[in-house]
């Protein structure tokens, strides 16, 4: 596979990146000026390290949310398998992505079950992301939820979410009208915002996922790829506004952030509230003991649900 071909699904555990590799913090200058900094996410529904950056992003929303606008935006990982090979990474055919997967899941401590390559293989990441534009349609903080599911789906569940039949279930477990949602999945106009927001995309110089870009007041930024220390991410906020900025203090209990998320890792916990695990898997245990929060296991550690 070409280095600049962006549809890579490899993850490199040194730079956090599926795809091409690229610097640190690269300077970006595009776009309308906005009045805060806009943060312009570009990830894939089926992008491991997008998965594995999820305790981190959480953290940064609760401590910096109030400075900045996130729009998730998808690449385009996985267009299809035809003629598709990455000899390098060893990735020819779907069951090749399965140990990468776990690989990661393991380094990051995000669970993810590789196994879904071998029993229902995806043979495409364009129609999640199609329907992530779909549920868009029906306001920014459905579609997040809808993305949030259909990850859960295929990372944790082993489900195909290249099927219609899969999306409609994760539109219907987030509460979207499915009539209108199954519409819009359908509508030439909504694969074209996805085909759209790709080519956008690699105009601001995006080679890989996940790639964050920050868009200050006057319309220059830069972007992050890959995975980074948390610093990095603070530091570009700090560049694209010209100053420094304090952390809002995060003042949530454990019990606070699994009804708050609704369903989440123990390593998002930790991430949030920057405790040890040992301490904050004991009392998610002690939670789960007294029947406040569920505890579900996954193949690699443990996910907690909360109590409606």
């Amino acid at each position: 596979m070409s280095k600049k071909d962006v549809n890579g699904l490899f993850c490199d555990l040194q730079t956090g990146i599926c795809g091409d590799s690229a610097d640190d913090i690269q300077p970006v200058v595009l776009l309308k000026p906005k009045k805060k900094v806009e943060i312009y996410y570009y990830t894939d529904p089926i992008c491991s390290a997008c998965w594995a950056l999820e305790p981190l992003l959480k953290r940064f929303e609760e401590e910096y949310g109030e400075f900045v606008t996130i729009h998730y935006c998808m690449g385009g990982l996985l267009k299809g398998w035809e003629r598709f090979i990455d000899a390098g990474n060893g990735i020819r055919q779907p069951k090749d992505v399965a140990p990468h997967w776990e690989e990661i899941a393991v380094h990051f401590n995000m669970s993810m079950d590789g196994d879904v390559w071998m029993e229902d293989p995806l043979d495409s990441s364009y129609p999640p992301s199609i329907a992530y534009k779909a549920a868009q349609l029906q306001g920014e903080p459905q579609a997040k939820k809808f993305l949030r599911r259909i990850r859960e789906m295929v990372f944790l569940e082993k489900k195909n979410i290249s099927k219609e039949e899969v999306l409609i279930q994760a539109a219907s477990d987030v509460g979207l009208d499915l009539e209108t949602f199954q519409r819009d999945y359908h509508d030439p106009q909504t694969t074209q915002l996805f085909y759209d927001e790709m080519e956008k995309g690699r105009e601001m110089g995006v080679r890989g996922f996940p790639s964050l870009i920050f868009i200050n007041a006057d319309g220059e930024g830069v972007m992050v790829p890959g995975i980074q220390p948390y610093t990095q991410y603070v530091k570009a906020l700090e560049q694209a506004m010209g100053k420094s900025i304090t952390a809002k203090p995060i003042r949530l209990k454990v019990e606070e952030v699994v009804k708050k998320y609704g369903f989440v890792a123990t390593e998002e916990v930790k991430s949030i509230l920057q405790k040890d695990e040992s301490e904050v898997l004991a009392e998610l245990e002690q939670l789960a003991t007294e029947n406040r929060i569920i505890k579900v296991p996954v193949k690699f550690g443990l996910f907690w649900k909360a109590i409606n």
